[in-house]
């Protein structure tokens, strides 16, 4: 391969991305997600004349084995167990994969187009592709609003990883590419080598051997190891993320990592819309069972009802699901790769993924706003009993909630404490963190602060000062809007990390504003100066 030819490959690259930013940031400026603007962009260049190329391909899966492993880093093994979780998967895919299959062959039986080529089992096979939701989606979404640790994210991340084991399985069993004997011994050494992973983690530190490590573990033995023994290479890569959830320094692995997945993501959004068809035929199909999307949703609420969610939970990870998926692509090209279904069912497919995108985007941005409008009639379906991680929260006598209690809450709770003991508590969304607190004998609650049911059942009364000190901004935003509805009328204080975030807080009647880079030195000086002129 010349140079020159090199250069003109890269070009194209270049082209696509330079796109996608453009596209991107014009969407971000009517504050919709960006990976609206991204798919957009695919159309755009499909609509062009352009293909998607080799080099983008493999950035697009490259991202996509990242994103799989940092889930892993963020999922414990008890969540995938619990019924609440894989009760819903298991019957959510049982269900709607039954109801679309049965809406093909009925469009079919009135020889629509595309519908008439479908038999009972290439139904089947279609509705299987149509019950995935995106794991891509879901993830990009719960991580701007911060809410990968919230029950309703983890409920809805435990679901996708219950279907991508679902497919997985599918896949193996489809191609006939079965687990071969080098899988029982990968098996059975990775436990035993699992100590000198951590061993080495550990020795990475914090610079620029953190994210190579993660590469080298999620690549080389998640996906590439995981191929080799005949397993699914991105499965692989996901197994080893959950390896290394317990690990003290599993979520800064995965922090150092955020940026470079993203980057690669947009790779895999430009792919699906430089890869479709688009023709009249598969346009139609498309919007019709984008039409029946609801039906799905409606579908995951009342499953996840069932196993005693609160109706706010049910509903934000109804709405996290509320898409087709990639794994339906994948799904279809083998099933187009042996004949069972025509190619026009990939186009479909890409074009409904992509048009859920854009519709879930917003849906879910207003989430909270939606779940008040619709939770009188709502919660007349809910269950009376509470799972534990959703019980009241109880604020009697105290006059300064902390909200997360990261390094900045603690540190704010402990200086708090020192000089007004007993007045003060922190309320955290991680299960995690409010147990490592209540060891160390502090008081620290479980709650959603965006959760409205939260302020509604919490006698605020007592409270004189509220403390926002989440890492996420759009956390902060939410929790001030529920505070001001509730009708909280006490001092409001919340730590930011750019000006431009300190304005937004303070045009919404935060009191004090805590810029995180900027105090943090001065901070420090003053810390110093002490040492030394004291």
């Amino acid at each position: 391969m010349t140079n020159q030819f090199r250069l003109n490959i890269l070009n194209m690259e270049l082209l696509f991305f330079a796109v996608a930013f453009a596209c991107g940031f014009s969407i971000y400026q009517l504050k919709l997600p960006p990976l609206i603007g991204f798919l957009m962009a695919g159309f755009v260049l499909n609509l062009m004349g352009h293909q998607t190329t080799d080099l983008l391909t493999q950035l697009a899966d490259l991202g996509v084995t990242i994103l799989l492993f940092s889930i892993g880093l963020k999922l414990k093994v008890g969540n995938l167990v619990k019924p609440q979780v894989w009760g819903p998967a298991t019957l959510h895919i049982v269900l709607s994969t039954a109801f679309f299959a049965s809406l093909l062959l009925l469009l079919g039986a009135a020889s629509l187009p595309l519908f008439s080529t479908l038999d009972t089992s290439s139904a089947l096979l279609v509705g299987f592709a149509f019950s995935f939701s995106s794991t891509v989606f879901a993830v990009k979404v719960l991580e701007e609003r911060g809410e990968m640790s919230a029950l309703h994210g983890k409920i809805a991340i435990g679901i996708l990883v219950m279907q991508d084991i679902f497919a997985v399985i599918f896949l193996a069993v489809s191609t006939g590419k079965m687990p071969n004997i080098w899988a029982l011994g990968l098996l059975v050494a990775l436990p035993l080598f699992r100590p000198v992973m951590f061993w080495v983690l550990n020795r990475s530190k914090h610079g620029e051997l953190l994210p190579l490590f993660g590469f080298f573990f999620a690549l080389v033995i998640g996906y590439h190891a995981f191929e080799f023994a005949g397993l699914k290479g991105d499965l692989g890569a996901l197994i080893i993320g959950m390896m290394f959830a317990p690990h003290k320094k599993a979520s800064e692995l995965s922090k150092s990592l955020l940026n470079v997945k993203d980057i690669l993501l947009v790779g895999f959004f430009l792919n699906i819309g430089l890869n479709a068809n688009i023709t009249p035929n598969a346009l139609l199909v498309a919007v019709m069972l984008i039409l029946v999307l609801p039906i799905k949703v409606i579908m995951y609420y009342v499953l996840t009802n069932l196993f005693k969610l609160r109706a706010r939970t049910s509903l934000l990870s109804a709405f996290t699901l509320s898409n087709y998926s990639e794994f339906g692509l994948i799904v279809c090209a083998v099933a187009a790769s042996t004949g069972l279904i025509t190619s026009d069912w990939l186009a479909v497919v890409a074009i409904a993924v992509s048009i859920t995108f854009v519709i879930a985007s917003p849906l879910n941005k207003r989430a909270n706003e939606l779940y008040v409008k619709l939770e009188p009639w709502l919660l007349r379906f809910e269950s009376d009993k509470r799972l534990e991680e959703e019980l009241p929260v109880n604020l009697t006598d105290t006059k300064i909630v902390i909200f997360g209690m990261g390094r900045i809450g603690t540190g704010a709770y402990e200086t708090i404490e020192a000089s007004h003991p007993g007045k003060v508590a922190g309320i955290d969304i991680k299960p995690e963190v409010v147990e490592k607190h209540v060891k160390r004998n502090r008081r620290v609650l479980l709650a959603d602060a965006t959760d409205p049911d939260f302020w509604q059942r919490m006698n605020h009364s007592d409270v004189d000062m509220v403390m926002l000190a989440m890492p996420k901004h759009m956390q902060n935003i939410f929790a001030l809007e529920q505070l001001r509805a509730s009708g909280f009328s006490g001092r409001v204080s919340a730590i930011a990390y750019y000006p431009d975030q300190q304005r937004e807080l303070e045009e919404m009647g935060v009191e004090f504003t805590y810029n995180f880079y900027l105090e943090a030195g001065s901070g420090f000086a003053e810390h110093v100066s002490q040492k030394i002129f004291n």
